[in-house]
This record gives C-alpha cells, sequence and structure tokens, in this order.
C-alpha cells in the first residue's frame, strides 16, 4: 500500500462524517478501502443487532456478502469468534482450519480466499461487530496492516456513532438496529435491480449506490422506493439488451427525470 492510497483513503471516510450521512454507503466505503490499502481481496462488516445477534452490515463483493451470511447461518467462522471472544482472530491459512471451521473454511476456500483475520469493532469495552479481511493468498498480516485495519475498524465504528450523540447504551442499540433493517431493505432492492437489468448482484449495489449519490439520495430510502415499486420508469422488463447497463434516471420533484 502507499501513503498517499492511505491518506487518501482517511481523509475521504473523515469527510462523510457529517451532519445526515448515508451510513450503509459509509460501511461498504470503509469494506472497499480495507481491501484496497491493506492488499488484501476483499472485507466485510458484521454487526449485533438489538437482541445481541451479528448481521451482516456492508461487504466489499457479493460473494463476501454471501460468505459472511454463512457464518451467521452456521455460527462458526472468524467474525462470530472474533465477536463472542472481542480478540482478534487471524488464520494465515485456511486449509489449517478444516477442523475448526468446516463448512467456512470449504465455502471460503470455493470462493478463493486463502486466508483470513477478523478484528473486533468496539464501544468501549463492548464489542458491537466484527470487521472481517479475506486474503487470496496464504500468510498472517504483518503488525503495521493489523493496526491500521484497526484503527479503520475505528473508524467505522465513529460512524456508527455519527448520526447522533449517544449517551445510553439502547440508543446505540436503536440505531444500529435501523441500519441493519435498511441492509435488508438494500438488499431486496438489489434483488430487482439485478433481475429487471439482467445484472450481477454487486452490479445492482452499483447502479442503486450512484444513483443514490447523483440524486443526493439516502440509499435505503432509495431502496424503499424501488422496493415498494414507486420507482418503475427504469425498471422495465422490456428495456433493449443495450441499455441494461445504463445509468438509472430517477423521478425528480419536479416531474422529469433526473
Amino acid at each position: 500500500m502507499s501513503e498517499r492510497q492511505l491518506a487518501e483513503a482517511f481523509v475521504e471516510l473523515a469527510d462523510t462524517l457529517v451532519d445526515d450521512f448515508d451510513l450503509m454507503d459509509f460501511l461498504h466505503q470503509v469494506t472497499v478501502r480495507c481491501a484496497q490499502v491493506l492488499g488484501v481481496a476483499a472485507a466485510g462488516v458484521l454487526l449485533s443487532d438489538q437482541r445481541g445477534a451479528l448481521r451482516v452490515a456492508a461487504a466489499s463483493t457479493e460473494q463476501t456478502r454471501l460468505l459472511e451470511l454463512l457464518q451467521l447461518q452456521t455460527d462458526e467462522g472468524p467474525c462470530p469468534e472474533c465477536f463472542h471472544s472481542g480478540r482478534a482472530v487471524a488464520v494465515a491459512d485456511l486449509s489449517a482450519a478444516d477442523e475448526r471451521w468446516p463448512r467456512f473454511v470449504t465455502q471460503a476456500r470455493e470462493s478463493g480466499f486463502a486466508s483470513v483475520h477478523a478484528l473486533p469493532m468496539r464501544l468501549r469495552s463492548d464489542v458491537i461487530g466484527a470487521l472481517n479481511l479475506f486474503g487470496g493468498r496464504p500468510g498472517a498480516l504483518d503488525e503495521r496492516t493489523i493496526q491500521l485495519g484497526q484503527a479503520l475498524a475505528d473508524v467505522a465504528t465513529i460512524g456508527l456513532l455519527q448520526a447522533r450523540a449517544i449517551r445510553h447504551h439502547e440508543t446505540l442499540a436503536e440505531q444500529l438496529q435501523t441500519a441493519l433493517n435498511s441492509r435488508i431493505i438494500i438488499e431486496q432492492a438489489k434483488g430487482v435491480i439485478a433481475e429487471r437489468r439482467q445484472v450481477d448482484m454487486d452490479e445492482a449495489f452499483e447502479l442503486l449506490r450512484n444513483t443514490a449519490r447523483r440524486n443526493n439520495r439516502q440509499l435505503s430510502e432509495l431502496a424503499r422506493s424501488i422496493v415498494d415499486g414507486s420507482e418503475t420508469r427504469w425498471l422495465g422488463e422490456s428495456a433493449p439488451t443495450a441499455y441494461a447497463r445504463a445509468p438509472i434516471p430517477l423521478h425528480r420533484s419536479d416531474g422529469g427525470v433526473g
């Protein structure tokens, strides 16, 4: 990684920490920047909901998101272990962890990953989630990279607290629950876009995210309008294939198309 890349990543993430920022977009950017500046293949963020159960909040790729879901369904893998223990988990070679996490290791290796590291996301003494780092080759991350990864995990935690000043644990739980509920709507919208536009889930998310940014809308708000059917013009199944990857036009408040 270059010092310039690292500086740009922290400046970009810091710039998003303003009033009324888009939390889900911010968390996605954290995972993307982790993959870029730490030299790992992919990254994901899992957060605890109001009941203390882990949920997928963000992932740098669709493949990673599915692997994170597998960890939750089977309750095995680095993120659940990191979350429950409150300590970082490092596995330099997944082939040596077959007995430890049999189903996770099988799927991770089939997805092209050979190593994994999980870092805790803490609010004071409470662990509220974990940052997962997937490597394409065997090998442990060096101490400096781990420190930078933890710094990015801390930035993500700060972002969770930025939407409002948090004084009580109940307020934090409510905020996290809102973010996780938004993720469900976003996943549903991705499915609609992928089916109608004939693109994969990663491309569907980029269409959704870019359109939200271009039109100054929240990801969750745009996703909800897609799921409830109020955004329909660009989703027509009869649209020519040549336009399948075109930017998504949106309705403006003045009745035109954005």
